[in-house]
């Protein structure tokens, strides 16, 4: 491929306009942010236990809610989230990345104006389920633009991105639930809640302004749109054609594969089999690592383990947790995926869990306990967002083919959420002082679940750090083992055969010395 002129360097500045496209579509998990901030926090509130909850002598603030209430405003929006994105595939068919974004405003806002106006819990159930289903459009068809518009070497960094607002959004709904938690009425909760409509008003007038995803143009045979789209997104037009030329070439090979893109192909040959595996195992890394708990249930937690100022701390944690992000998207793009998941984000969960489980048996309710538990959360608040939360979507959404992307990243998003909803639903269950009463002891389930998903990523889980989609597809394709993508050079133009009788690509040896049903393709790879 032909280089940018020495005069015209290829700096992140001359990527503004595509970085700027990409900075609006990673405000999208905002929503997803603000609605764990705020919600996590209601639940201690005693203007919303009031209207939801019940009396009770033995709580902090003389209210509480029963385990199951608690169970479903919590869960019931993942559930929703695992629905949209269980059904991205076929909505890709039909709907292209923003559309399905201008979907999900539309039903984030029905959704909020429900929570706002009911007082009946089946009204908030409703409610939440809803805006999980506008939350699972945001959060899985944001992050298939970001990956399918940014330049491979600014990939890490648009994920970063996305990331970033998922913390501020929780920021600030914690941030606004401490201001109004000392309301007695339900102006407690209605005051946070309209802070829901500020982010999808500005997506809704932003995406007005931006070019729709030149791949998905592709997929839909719209070469043209797809060109437009992607001069518009490029700061070199003259490279334009080869970089469509080859997105082209990749897609195209890959449609022999099937006429019809259907959900089976993600496991019909061991290739796209092995993908889609890898996908889901990195997704769902964010649920191994318990942290859905402490950010659904952060405020409640540290309430009911009576540790210092509940929302204080949950502003601390959520505080911590943006930092962390920011100073991530400065060095995302160059550190490697299998180390940070590995040494720095899971281990580290998994040693924070253990360390809080440990001390609050040892001595549960005391003031130099809750130091420590406020102490260790903070570390590893810091591992969790730092580490695994950035990297975890941004695998899952590197490793599908082109072809499938939308199925694969579909799934494994979908079976993200129900780990988080699987964490979200139990989690009462055991740190509620109606029921085990674990509370901070909670974290000796979460430790060995956050070694396994180290030992997952040691063994399985490639490097793909700054390769571009093409150059992903033939690591693949010559079916390396997880430790050698890292150190691979790829090749090139090479000759790739495909399998009419078992749909299957096949090498060149395999062509020439086993197997008669082969016809010959060129696929284009990037050097």
């Amino acid at each position: 491929m032909a280089s940018p002129t020495p005069e015209r360097k290829d700096t992140i500045r001359a990527h503004w306009k595509c970085l700027a496209a990409c900075t609006l579509m990673s405000m999208c998990p905002f929503q997803y942010g603000v609605d764990f901030g705020i919600i996590g926090s209601l639940q201690a509130m005693e203007g919303f236990l009031k209207v939801f909850g019940y009396k009770d002598p033995a709580s902090p603030t003389g209210w509480n809610i029963s385990p199951g209430r608690q169970q479903l405003i919590s869960s019931l929006m993942i559930l929703g989230a695992f629905i949209a994105s269980t059904a991205a595939g076929p909505i890709a068919l039909l709907l292209s990345r923003k559309w399905s974004i201008w979907t999900a405003v539309g039903l984030c806002v029905i959704a909020n104006v429900i929570m706002m106006t009911t007082d009946k819990i089946g009204g908030l159930y409703a409610g939440r389920l809803i805006i999980g289903l506008a939350n699972g459009l945001f959060m899985t068809f944001a992050q298939l633009y970001l990956q399918e518009c940014a330049p491979a070497k600014y990939r890490g960094l648009t994920i970063s991105a996305f990331n970033t607002w998922t913390s501020i959004g929780t920021l600030v709904g914690t941030v606004i639930d401490n201001g109004t938690s000392t309301i007695k009425s339900k102006q407690a909760y209605i005051i946070p809640l309209g802070i829901v409509y500020v982010v999808p008003g500005i997506l809704a007038i932003g995406m007005l302004f931006i070019p729709e995803s030149p791949r998905w143009l592709l997929q839909m045979d719209r070469e043209e749109a797809a060109r437009k789209s992607l001069k518009w997104l490029r700061p070199f037009p003259e490279l334009v054609d080869a970089e469509l030329a080859e997105m082209k070439a990749a897609i195209d090979a890959e449609k022999h594969i099937a006429v019809n893109v259907e959900i089976i192909d993600i496991w019909r040959n061991p290739i796209d089999r092995r993908r889609t595996l890898l996908a889901v195992g990195a997704v769902s890394l964010q649920a191994a690592s318990g942290a859905m708990y402490m950010i659904s249930y952060g405020t409640y937690f540290f309430e009911m383990a009576k540790v210092g100022s509940p929302f204080m701390n949950a502003c601390i944690l959520t505080a911590v947790g943006v930092i962390i992000i920011i100073i991530n998207s400065c060095i995302i793009t160059k550190w490697g995926r299998r180390r940070v998941f590995l040494i720095n984000g899971m281990i580290v969960c998994g040693f924070c869990q253990l360390i809080v489980a440990a001390v609050y048996t040892a001595r549960p309710g005391t003031v130099s306990t809750g130091k420590v538990i406020v102490g260790i959360s903070v570390v590893y608040i810091m591992g969790y967002n730092g580490m695994v939360a950035s990297y975890a979507w941004l695998c899952g959404g590197e490793f599908p083919s082109q072809r499938l992307r939308s199925y694969t990243f579909g799934l494994a998003a979908s079976i993200g959420f129900f780990g988080a909803w699987l964490a979200t639903f139990t989690a009462p269950y055991f740190i509620n002082p109606s029921a085990l009463n674990w509370g901070p002891k909670y974290g000796y389930i979460w430790a060995p679940s956050c070694f396994i998903g180290a030992l997952w990523a040691y063994f399985y889980l490639p490097e793909v750090k700054n390769r571009t989609f093409e150059e992903i597809d033939e690591m693949f394709m010559a079916k390396l083992p997880a430790r050698k993508f890292r150190g691979y050079k790829c090749v090139g133009p090479a000759v790739f055969a495909i399998d009419e009788k078992n749909q299957t690509r096949v090498s060149v040896e395999e062509v020439v010395w086993t197997n008669p049903h082969v016809v010959a393709e060129t696929m284009m790879h990037v050097e």
